[in-house]
């Protein structure tokens, strides 16, 4: 039977990347799912897939949840239509591309600790009742910049780095209740996410700052998750060089910082 048939799913940033690769890789299962996103058009869009790819239904909702309420009113949605919360998707984010001491402002910082952050946390404050009841599953989709520092991404990183200090946390205290969490922390992946990559001068750069050729598809980053998902895998990495990296850092962070400045060189 597959893991999450007539499982009720919530994903967020669903309208696009790593979100609707993962939307569709899970409608194959036959799940209920619920997909969120601020473009209502690229929702209706996915729902037409996910149709067709097998879900059992689909709820879509349209909303920015950084907005005040909007995390509440997604859980309650899910609620008046299902019933119940089988797992939780974090996967809304956005990042930044620029030098800290380029930076024209610095409200970039509470921009990505609003969106990568705050909104997960809430999120997961409003589900988490709901999935004691089912014993379900929280998901952090993070970065290997959550793990480790990054230049040009100060923002992102300590946005990332917070959302993974929050769930090993949350685990902990989740020890027991039947509550699983699982962090995902993947490497460079191909979306649409770097084009919108806020800038020095606080507006999105319009084109993507990375040479695409040899990054990882959201596709195939979706495929990972999926199956870390029905593992309840504590830690899921998608990349050799970060489970090197992991490691490597412990015994020589000054190899990781080179290898982090190599790995933007060598994507720009």
């Amino acid at each position: 039977m597959a893991a999450f048939q007539n499982r009720v799913l919530i994903v967020t940033g669903a309208s696009e990347g790593i979100g609707r690769a993962l939307a569709l890789e899970l409608a194959r299962e036959h799940p209920r799912l619920v997909l969120a996103a601020r473009s209502a058009e690229r929702l209706a869009s996915l729902e037409r897939d996910c149709w067709a790819r097998g879900a059992a239904d689909v709820l879509c909702v349209a909303d920015d949840l950084t907005r005040p309420g909007a995390c509440e009113s997604l859980v309650e949605a899910s609620i008046a239509r299902f019933g119940r919360i089988d797992a939780l998707v974090n996967n809304a984010g956005a990042t930044m591309w620029s030098r800290f001491d380029a930076l024209a402002e610095l409200g970039i910082f509470d921009r990505l600790m609003q969106i990568n952050f705050h909104a997960p946390v809430r999120l997961t404050h409003a589900a988490l009742p709901h999935l004691r009841k089912s014993r379900g599953l929280v998901v952090a989709v993070a970065s290997l910049a959550g793990l480790t520092g990054v230049p040009e991404r100060s923002a992102y990183a300590a946005s990332k780095h917070a959302l993974v200090g929050f769930c090993d946390s949350l685990r902990i205290e989740l020890k027991g209740s039947g509550v699983d969490v699982t962090v995902v922390a993947p490497d460079f992946v191909l979306s649409e996410i770097h084009r919108r990559a806020i800038g020095p001068d606080g507006t999105p750069l319009g084109t993507t700052p990375m040479q695409e050729g040899e990054i990882m598809t959201a596709e195939q980053c979706a495929k990972l998750i999926r199956h870390a998902m029905a593992r309840r895998k504590r830690l899921l990495i998608t990349s050799s060089r970060g489970r090197l990296g992991r490691w490597l850092k412990l015994v020589n962070p000054e190899a990781i910082d080179r290898i982090a400045a190599r790995a933007i060189r060598e994507r720009r």
